[in-house]
């Protein structure tokens, strides 16, 4: 963050807690480092004690409504979908959305996205689509290309090298990758992973430990017009 003089971090934290979601204290961590908003996916529920800490009023800005789970859920969900803040005087806005290819049913990702642009105020507009399918996160982001400063894809836990300006102005990268561990497969202890596609038979994934990296993605902008002007991916890590 130093380095490059990092104004907004915002972090995808669903798979913090060994692969599998995040409970109120490793949220905590990660807002103690300086991430200002943390964005999740469809592993959200699977530690029950992040029900409670989500569960605030939607005017708050504490720590609990700065963690986001997809808007597209249903609404009797604990926590909302979208964040709206400032930082340095520059009103900025954060939107969690999942994608509905080989997923769980969710609503409508596209048209969501509508929904909130039509309340949200601030020019710098994030979104995290937390997606399986790379083709219906590049179709949201020529969709929305010139109404957000960045698309910025997770779920795959692969970086992919197509980050790109979109000709409205609006950074793009189908995924930012995985923070974790690379001797792996996308995270989990690859004995497991190979034993269970030789087997056909369920088992408990274990979360690997070798060769951990960091993946990162540093979007520039115009705080005025909300326009992207770069964005950089970054791997780092032994």
């Amino acid at each position: 963050m130093e380095t490059h003089a990092v104004d907004l971090l915002i972090v995808n934290g669903e798979n913090a807690a060994g692969g599998f979601g995040i409970t109120p204290a490793l949220a905590e961590e990660m807002f103690d480092w300086g991430a200002q908003v943390i964005t999740t996916g469809n592993h959200i529920w699977d530690k029950k004690e992040i029900f409670e800490y989500m569960t605030v009023p939607s005017d708050s800005q504490g720590r609990g409504r700065r963690i986001l789970r997809p808007a597209n859920y249903a609404v009797t969900t604990p926590g909302f979908g979208v964040y709206e803040g400032t930082v340095g005087g520059v009103a900025y806005a954060v939107m969690n959305l999942q994608g509905r290819v080989f997923m769980t049913a969710c609503d409508d990702p596209f048209r969501k996205a509508d929904e909130l642009l039509k309340k949200i105020q601030a020019k710098v507009i994030l979104l995290d689509i937390h997606a399986e399918a790379s083709s219906e996160k590049m179709a949201l982001g020529w969709y929305l290309d010139g109404r957000v400063t960045a698309v910025l894809g997770t779920h795959t836990h692969v970086p992919t090298a197509d980050e790109r300006i979109l000709p409205g102005g609006t950074a793009y990268q189908t995924d930012v990758g995985m923070s974790g561990p690379y001797d792996s497969v996308i995270g989990v202890d690859t004995g497991l992973v190979v034993q269970k596609f030789l087997t056909g038979m369920p088992g408990k994934f274990e979360a690997a430990k070798g060769n951990p990296k960091l993946a990162a993605t540093l979007v520039e902008c115009d705080g005025e017009t909300g326009r992207a002007v770069g964005i950089r991916r970054f791997l780092l890590g032994e």
